[in-house]
């Protein structure tokens, strides 16, 4: 769209150089991680407070300019993406830790607070924050997208880690959805109401999260396996036995090749299943010994313990880069990256077909996952310039959401909606509910300024 003249001048003289339209600051913000085309905002501004937020959304209801907030830019479904032209209302200067109560394990931060600065901040106070998608995202747009990762299955994602939130409405108003108490009964949960909205119904500036103590021990370990279907049944195993796996996850054949090219490893180049275990010292020889009878059980071999923090340091930021491992495995290559979750006890049949599905694929493809909360990833490397491998792996790609769909999964465990899978939203939920979040969306943003053109159509 075109900004009104009038507008760029409040917003000039508002925030100075700090309100930008050149190109280059554009296009970094018309761009993610996802496979879209970059679609850059009119102008950008970096705000530093709420009270900044406020002011500019008021602007820009006052001018029906939409508005994309941003943090990272490290979504995969084209969530910050600015559809309709706009504002991008960048908040990764807001990056106060505005208080940690050890006593309460809880933590108050701006949104542009990232997980590694938190957890930084936090070491020494024998506390962390546990909630870890890989990327190095900002709190708020981790609260934004719902987000998840490696220590979802003892931690839960963000949505169990979220207290509070302080939140600018549409009309620049100012609310606070709930207190620091760790539980509570009175009204509507606006906090679950925000979580996941993807910037629709507001934009997120302050965030009240729990926190975990550090753990007295931990220790990783990686297990190879004959086959991914061996690897996914001695998860299954291993969770309906209860035992209590911080981490479970899985990469197959060609994941393994990426990172160990990308990291420098030397792993045994079939699928396998790095763990990580928490605990007491006693519990966690108990609890390895159980799961590593399991997974020999499964066929699993050469299961090798990293229990120096520079080991599991050094095999975890392998798989947290195991998105841009993969992207080296085809250079030049654009990743279409897709996620489901479903039940665990569907979990291996979903993957098996999924990975069958692949292998008639003419591009390369891994697969990788959180497989012990039913969570896994698919990454298809296509050729840009190739109009017919795209339209492969997007039909790819619809195949395994309905797949996981007909298990009674979901659409998304933890990427999100964004651009990319607005369409199996109604699949997933419904008409019926579909037609309460839209009302929800319009009550809250008449105008429909917030982050317009995602979630629904």
């Amino acid at each position: 769209m075109i900004l009104p003249l009038d507008f760029r001048a409040s917003m000039q003289q508002r925030f100075g150089e700090r309100f930008a339209t050149g190109m280059a600051v554009r296009e970094h913000h018309g761009r993610d991680e996802s496979a879209y085309e970059p679609m850059p905002p009119d102008a950008v501004v970096f705000v530093e407070s709420t009270e900044e937020v406020a002011a500019l959304v008021r602007a820009c209801a006052a001018h029906r300019v939409p508005l994309i907030a941003f943090g990272a830019g490290s979504s995969l479904e084209g969530q910050v993406l600015a559809a309709r032209g706009g504002v991008c209302v960048d908040l990764s200067r807001m990056q106060r830790i505005l208080a940690v109560h050890s006593e309460d394990l809880s933590a108050s931060v701006e949104a542009g607070v990232t997980r590694l600065q938190l957890n930084a901040e936090l070491k020494d106070k024998g506390l962390f924050f546990p909630v870890d998608p890989g990327a190095n995202a900002t709190i708020g747009g981790m609260v934004a997208t719902r987000a998840s990762g490696t220590n979802a299955l003892r931690y839960g994602t963000m949505r169990e880690n979220v207290l509070a939130l302080t939140v600018v409405g549409a009309q620049g108003q100012v609310l606070h959805t709930a207190r620091r108490a760790k539980k509570s009964a009175a009204g509507y949960d606006l906090t679950r109401l925000y979580i996941g909205s993807e910037g629709t119904l507001g934009i997120i500036t302050e965030v009240t999260l729990r926190l975990a103590t550090q753990p007295e021990a931990i220790a990783a370990a990686v297990c190879h396996f004959p086959s991914v279907d061996a690897a996914v049944r001695t998860t299954i195993a291993t969770i309906q036995m209860g035992v209590p796996v911080a981490r479970c996850e899985l990469l197959d054949a060609a994941g393994v090749r990426a990172v160990n090219a990308y990291s420098k490893l030397a792993l045994r180049e079939t699928p396998l299943l790095l763990f990580e275990f928490h605990g007491s010292a006693s519990t966690l020889a108990e609890h390895a010994a159980a799961v590593q009878e399991i997974a020999h059980e499964h066929g699993g071999v050469d299961f090798v313990w990293a229990r120096a923090p520079e080991e599991r340091n050094r095999l975890w930021a392998a798989r947290h880069n195991a998105y841009f491992a993969g992207l080296q495995l085809r250079p030049g290559c654009r990743s279409i990256t897709t996620d489901v979750c479903v039940p665990i006890s569907r979990l291996a049949e979903c993957i098996e077909e999924t990975r069958a599905d692949l292998a008639t694929a003419c591009f390369p493809s891994l697969l990788i996952g959180h497989v012990g909360d039913g969570n896994f990833h698919v990454q298809m490397l296509i050729d840009p310039n190739a109009k017919a491998e795209r339209e492969q792996a997007e039909a790819c790609n619809e195949r395994l959401v309905r797949r996981a769909l007909s298990m009674d999964g979901t659409c998304s465990g933890e990427h999100g909606v964004g651009l990319h899978k607005i369409d199996f939203l109604l699949a997933e939920h419904g008409p019926e509910a579909i037609e309460i979040m839209t009302r929800i969306k319009q009550a809250l943003d008449p105008l429909g300024i917030l982050n317009p053109g995602k979630m629904f159509r």
